[in-house]
């Protein structure tokens, strides 16, 4: 279940599926992405916020491009042209960005190692969730999985062949598409149980339709502006 809980009193997001690392999606309150030049003290103060709240000076996060390579974030240097970072460090948070697009979260509780993934429709249809748990190495039993607040099925409208490369992905698409339009979340929850994955928590947030508490692509005229999935192992 998703609940919310305030860094200095700014909203930040968490799902109760996962205790064991420190996980969470910040809000508009508690960005901390932008190349709006008005909002940049306030990224900096944000960032000072979470990474007193994490207890650490180091946040990494790679250059996302919408595609599907991943990288293990073993030190603190770039990661380029990557859109999934898995984490087996304790010593630096990792952070992805979002606005519309699919965060998903990994967690072995066994082996304390984890993921975020940015799973946009072209993310989604190469199918990063599912490459990235094999890349974990991970029984797919141990997995926790967190499905972020994105675009949901009524505000993502597509074209046909956006979908057709989507339904290509998973084996069953009952309920999760119509002409126009497609399920992101559905579709990597989909993915994920598919490949053995039981434990999985859904937000019930969208970008678009909650657009007050997070920033959406589409809703805001391609805003640069975007939330994030953090993640700190223990």
């Amino acid at each position: 279940m998703f609940y919310f809980e305030k860094i200095n009193s700014k909203k930040i997001l968490k799902s109760d599926l996962i205790n064991k690392a420190e996980i969470f999606f910040t809000t508009k309150e508690s960005f901390i992405k932008t190349k709006d030049k008005n909002l940049i003290q306030q990224v900096l103060k944000n960032k000072e916020d979470i990474s007193n709240f994490l207890n650490t000076k180091h946040l990494v996060s790679p250059k996302q491009i919408h595609g599907d390579n991943i990288a293990v974030a073993e030190k603190l240097k770039e990661y380029s042209d990557t859109d999934s970072l898995i984490v087996t460090s304790k010593n630096f948070a990792i952070f992805l960005n979002y606005a519309d697009c699919t965060p998903v979260v990994l967690y072995d509780e066994k082996q304390n190692i984890g993921a975020l993934i940015h799973a946009g429709w072209r993310g989604t249809a190469k199918s990063i969730v599912t490459k990235t748990l094999d890349k974990m190495g991970s029984n797919p039993k141990d997995i926790k999985a967190i499905i972020g607040p994105c675009i949901c099925y009524k505000c993502f409208e597509t074209n046909y062949d956006v979908i057709l490369e989507l339904k290509k992905t998973i084996k069953n698409t009952d309920g999760l598409f119509s002409d126009r339009y497609a399920d992101l979340k559905g579709i990597n929850e989909r993915q994920l149980r598919e490949k053995g994955v039981e434990q999985i928590d859904i937000c019930p947030y969208c970008t678009c339709c909650n657009n007050d508490l997070f920033f959406s692509y589409r809703k805001e005229n391609k805003t640069t502006s975007r939330i994030s999935a953090i993640l700190k192992l223990n």
